[in-house]
């Protein structure tokens, strides 16, 4: 059986971003990425330093988490942690002062509600202050090289030191859902806290509200401020493949939820147009060698699994080409080792490459070794027998 292994390159590190002239929404920047492939799939004005309201909360909540030891532990809110919510108009849960409650149910107070009383008190008692818990959040900003982003507060409020871009929010919530706690809350439509108020998210309370049909968002985090406008940070997840968007600057007229139709819209989109498309299945032969000094007279390279990639729906496979590099002749004695690249192209644009190790396989043929060097042979034997005969008239 000839074996062939395939190590295949995703380049997670290469950005393609998808032409959509057709594809138009009213929030002022987006990103949108395929997360399998993390590549950018669309984009609208994606660095634009710009004032991301409750998306903040997304950098509040994974730090608290990443310095929590025990999220079951219970904690009373502070008075102060309520002081002036009011008169900012911030969101809040509706926790009351020196009401008991634990961590748990302030990072989900922090995520779904989008609550700042919840914010204040992750502040007190994991830095004392909420200046000193930004502090934490500005470096956690630096570590994970959110280069346009700098934070001035908890909540989001209204702040020209509190802004970001779509892209550093993106890199920070691809960063959180790693979390397993983070991502849980994230996804989460509703949460009864310990002592029994219960939370509903923001993705649920506006689907209901405005009657919109949401079948593959399965985790947000809305921000709102009037300079901010509406915004928006969501997971999905359709046929297989995972996306994560991002979205600021939507229009808040009648405080009609744009923020929602945008991502829907860009959404239904890519859904409708791209997916994942068979490039070739397990078994199927990629390419022809020539072998030497083997019984086989050809080794065909094949594929040891399927695999697809993030297309558009309407490409012809018969313009999915193969270019192979590499040793053109292979023999039973090739080295175990990489033997060359297995480059896929659709037309002249380049998708993936493959590389190719040789894993044994051919079986070693002195015929077809003798037929190659057959007059060496006779050169050999010829010297032998002179010098044999010479030797038997010395003696």
């Amino acid at each position: 059986m000839r074996k062939i292994f395939f190590c295949v390159l995703l380049l997670l590190t290469f950005f393609l971003t998808f032409p959509v002239n057709a594809l138009e929404i009213q929030s002022k920047n987006a990103i949108l990425y395929n997360l399998n492939e993390d590549t950018v799939l669309f984009s609208k004005e994606p660095d634009e330093k710009v004032p991301i309201a409750s998306l903040t909360k997304i950098m509040t909540a994974i730090v608290a988490i990443e310095n929590i030891s025990n999220l079951d532990e219970v904690v009373s809110i502070p008075s102060v942690a309520l002081e002036g919510l009011a008169e900012k108009n911030a969101m809040v849960v509706g926790f009351k002062a020196d009401e008991r409650v634990t961590y748990r149910d302030l990072l989900y107070g922090i995520l779904l509600p989008s609550g700042a009383d919840a914010t204040n008190t992750i502040a007190f008692y994991l830095a004392g202050t909420e200046e000193n818990y930004v502090n934490l959040m500005n470096k956690k900003a630096l570590e994970l090289g959110l280069v346009n982003t700098h934070f001035s507060d908890t909540s989001g409020l209204d702040d020209y030191h509190n802004y970001s871009t779509v892209s550093d929010v993106a890199k920070l919530l691809k960063y959180a859902i790693q979390n397993e706690t983070f991502k849980k809350i994230f996804t989460s439509q509703e949460y009864t806290t310990s002592n029994g108020l219960k939370l509903e998210s923001t993705l649920t309370y506006y689907t209901e509200k405005y009657h919109l049909q949401n079948e593959y968002i399965y985790g947000s985090k809305t921000g709102f401020t009037t300079i901010a406008g509406f915004c928006l940070a969501s997971i999905a997840r359709y046929d297989g493949v995972e996306y994560l968007l991002i979205t600021t600057g939507a229009p808040t007229t009648n405080r009609y939820p744009y923020h929602f139709v945008d991502a829907f819209s860009i959404y239904d989109y890519f859904m409708e147009h791209y997916g994942n498309i068979s490039l070739y299945r397990e078994g199927e032969v990629l390419y022809t060698l020539k072998t030497k000094y083997s019984k086989e007279e050809t080794y065909e390279i094949k594929a040891q699994n399927s695999f697809s990639m993030y297309l558009s729906k309407d490409i012809n496979l018969k313009d999915i080409h193969f270019e192979y590099s590499g040793i053109e002749e292979i023999t039973p004695f090739t080295p175990k080792e990489n033997i060359g690249t297995l480059s896929i192209y659709l037309n002249d644009e380049f998708l993936n490459s493959i590389d190719i190790i040789y894993q044994g396989g051919l079986t070693f043929s002195i015929s077809e070794l003798l037929e190659e060097y057959h007059f060496l042979v006779l050169e050999f034997l010829f010297v032998f027998l002179v010098f044999f005969f010479f030797l038997k008239e010395i003696n």
